[in-house]
């Protein structure tokens, strides 16, 4: 009996889980609309930092948690535009075919409205599924002239949802290629080892190939932290690919890649290392 239990159990969830995957999601009737918010200091011609969050949504550069840093890149002489790009104000629920083309034209039209912004030094910075969304942007646009990405990934990943079958990104209307979520990855992310989870779906090497960021379109230099013990995906292996493809490349601006001793949040501990870099490469 109780076999039988099990097994009906089972073959529920494997039903259920088949489901999800075939299902896909209508986009969002708040497609291509965003939460933002304007931090000016009072000098002229400034640069422009554009900060997004991570897979968990909401404008984070706009909360109290991150006052400290945006108020630490006001002293230093550059503007803070926050974005909540999903679950934050009249944004989509979800990180479900975020489209770059909105991103990229709300930022630049705020940046023209303000006399104050120097457009021709905007920089992007985002950690975790910010960081994936920053360099997709910064690669295919190019007055995006700095990056600066947090626990990042070197290719694009499958939409935040239950069926995990649609990109998370869009570009030019069609949906960004990404590495898709096999049945595998199922158990790993029901118990919560999203770690385990993105492994596996690394392991697909030809569509890791496709849905590689093209990094080494990037118009300015790239800043890379992550923390070797992330918890959450393989951040420094991800990191050192991205090195990786621009060497091969031949990436002629400045970038480089710093491991640090800790987890997934552990860059945010060390904005030293961002202070430095923008003043140094970018201002």
């Amino acid at each position: 009996m109780i076999k039988k239990i099990v097994l009906t159990i089972a073959l529920l969830i494997l039903f259920i889980a088949i489901f999800l995957t075939q299902y896909t999601p209508s986009l969002s009737k708040q497609h291509g609309k965003l939460d933002t918010k304007l931090y000016l200091g009072d000098s002229i011609r400034q640069p422009l930092i554009v900060a997004f969050c991570g897979g968990s949504g909401g404008n984070d550069w706009s909360r109290n948690y991150l006052k400290e840093k945006r108020e630490e890149l006001l002293s230093r002489g550059y503007a803070v535009l926050a974005i909540g790009y999903f679950n934050s104000g009249n944004t989509p629920n979800s990180l479900d075919r975020i489209s770059l083309n909105a991103i990229s034209d709300t930022i630049m039209s705020i940046a023209r409205q303000h006399p104050q912004l120097d457009t021709s030094k905007i920089a992007l910075l985002g950690g975790s599924k910010g960081g994936e969304l920053i360099l997709n942007l910064a690669s295919r646009f190019n007055h995006f002239k700095a990056v600066v990405a947090l626990s990042t990934s070197h290719v694009s990943f499958p939409a935040i949802t239950w069926s995990a079958n649609t990109s998370s990104w869009m570009y030019d209307g069609a949906e960004v290629l990404y590495v898709p979520a096999p049945y595998e990855t199922i158990v790993p992310a029901l118990k919560g080892d999203l770690h385990e989870a993105f492994s596996i779906m690394l392991k697909n090497k030809e569509a890791v190939q496709q849905a590689a960021i093209a990094v080494e379109n990037i118009n300015g230099p790239v800043l890379i932290l992550s923390g070797k013990n992330d918890e959450q995906w393989p951040a420094t292996y991800m990191s050192e690919q991205l090195v990786k493809r621009l060497n091969e490349k031949d990436f002629k601006h400045y970038f480089q890649h710093i491991v640090l001793e800790g987890g997934h949040v552990e860059p945010l501990n060390h904005f030293d290392y961002v202070y430095e870099f923008l003043d140094q490469h970018f201002n």
